[in-house]
């Protein structure tokens, strides 16, 4: 199968924050890459470079066969982008968007306008068709940015956590949406904090920390490598967190992974349900009452935890601008992606 994306050693630095330090990726035709990462790990740097937003200081990249750095037009026309931040007229309305970008694509005013129905029908848009974009919620100018970047049905697409600011239900309809795009030959490359976006989502998945990748496979393989099973407690008592964790301790060379506020103790082990049933033996002879008690398969959580050694959601909240440029990088590129429709347009 052919590669749409490919990405070789790319290195980017803003002054003495080396953002990328060696990436190198691959995502066959027709297939999602899912890109994770602590905030500041160099997702959003790889998408800027990857849609010609920024320029490599070295390596080498294509998408859909065309060079980013010597032939970033071609690229602007192949693509579709959905930044971090929505790229849409305020004082337009929503139909008026996404018929702007159709024309500009140099569509038929006719085609331009079916286009627009039929997505704003598909993103829950319709109500709102007539509205401008700057009386629209967070999550509605989220739908319609996406929205635009689908209105010319690009080869290969870049989302950066597109689902940020979505409720569950346009979460799960913003899926099925991506779900029919791979399913009609449509190559994506997307970065999420939602590990279940990416476990459901993604063919493959790459974690990056510190602009280096840290490791590539499966959903499955990347369990497979955190290994075994997981024991979790619910203790009654906050009190007895710390007896709670000595017992565990007992059944595993690993560190329990305690939440306080849940008062929730993880450990890695191996032994199924007869070592779970030690677990309860010697909690109970132990005096440690608890609300519940369970074995499950690693989670994509825990090999984020593993690898970067905290939640996905615990990193430093910068935005991923916080990657290279600082807070406003994310705005900036919601500028940056609106003027790439244009450019590609051309």
């Amino acid at each position: 199968m052919q590669d749409a994306i490919v990405a070789e050693d790319l290195v980017k630095t803003f002054g003495e924050v080396r953002a990328l330090d060696g990436v190198d990726l691959n995502v066959p035709t027709g297939t999602v890459l899912g890109l994770l990462g602590p905030n500041g790990a160099g997702k959003t740097t790889t998408v800027r470079v990857l849609t010609t937003l920024l320029t490599p200081d070295s390596g080498h990249a294509t998408v859909a066969g065309f060079d980013v750095v010597k032939q970033p037009n071609q690229v602007r026309r192949s693509i579709g982008l959905s930044g971090q931040f929505a790229a849409v007229d305020e004082y337009l309305t929503g139909r008026e968007n996404l018929q702007m970008v159709g024309e500009l694509y140099q569509m038929s005013a006719k085609d331009s306008k079916a286009r627009a129905v039929d997505l704003l029908e598909w993103f829950n848009l319709a109500d709102a068709a007539d509205r401008p974009a700057k009386t629209y919620s967070g999550g509605m100018r989220r739908r319609l940015d996406l929205a635009a970047a689908l209105v010319v049905r690009p080869p290969v697409m870049f989302m950066d956590e597109p689902t940020t600011g979505l409720d569950p239900r346009n979460r799960l309809a913003l899926w099925e949406v991506i779900q029919d795009l791979v399913a009609d030959g449509t190559t994506l490359l997307l970065t999420t904090q939602y590990l279940e976006e990416a476990d459901h989502l993604a063919h493959d998945i790459m974690v990056v920390d510190h602009g280096k990748v840290i490791a590539r496979g499966t959903a499955d393989q990347l369990k497979a490598q955190t290994g075994g099973e997981r024991v979790e407690v619910v203790v009654h008592d906050r009190e007895l967190i710390g007896t709670a964790t000595e017992v565990l301790r007992g059944f595993s060379r690993d560190d329990v992974a305690i939440d306080q506020h849940t008062r929730r103790l993880t450990i890695p082990v191996q032994g199924g349900a007869k070592l779970l049933a030690e677990v309860i033996r010697e909690l109970d002879q132990r005096g440690v009452e608890i609300d519940d008690i369970g074995l499950r398969r690693p989670t994509l959580d825990d090999v984020f935890i593993s690898l970067t050694g905290h939640h996905a959601e615990d990193a430093d909240d910068n935005g991923d601008g916080g990657d290279d440029e600082g807070g406003d990088a994310g705005r900036r590129t919601a500028d940056k992606a609106a003027q790439t429709r244009k450019d590609a347009a051309r």
